[in-house]
């Protein structure tokens, strides 16, 4: 597996290197924050039980979406030698040293929406 460099193209203008920048891409995509926050509050889990944890979320976007966090070293994948055969994806180090992140969002979350709300809070 090619592994993805730790630093991104320079987007910041002026700075040659940009931390929240790197975040932010790391970031990016609309389910990796929320698989993140789901292996935090659950622990290790199945790639269905994941996917149910989630939900409202395609088999081929979860299983994009976890590649892409294991090349960034956040989340690990583990066979687990049992028959059947099954995988199981936990957060690694890096990836548990999210959780002030994820946990500002859920609360920043909380506090300018409703659960079924389309305002955007004001």
């Amino acid at each position: 597996m090619n592994e993805r460099p730790n630093r991104v193209p320079e987007w910041c203008q002026g700075e040659e290197w940009c931390p929240v920048t790197v975040t932010a891409a790391l970031l990016s995509r609309k389910w990796k924050p929320v698989i993140v926050d789901r292996l935090l509050k659950s622990g290790p889990c199945g790639f269905s039980e994941l996917q149910n944890l989630i939900g409202n979320i395609s088999g081929k976007a979860l299983s994009n979406n976890l590649k892409e966090l294991e090349a960034d070293r956040i989340v690990n994948r583990s066979v687990i030698s049992e028959r059947p055969y099954r995988v199981e994806y936990a957060l690694t180090d890096r990836g548990r040293d999210l959780e002030p992140l994820i946990v500002a969002m859920r609360e920043w979350g909380s506090k300018h929406f409703e659960p079924d709300s389309k305002e955007n809070g004001q």
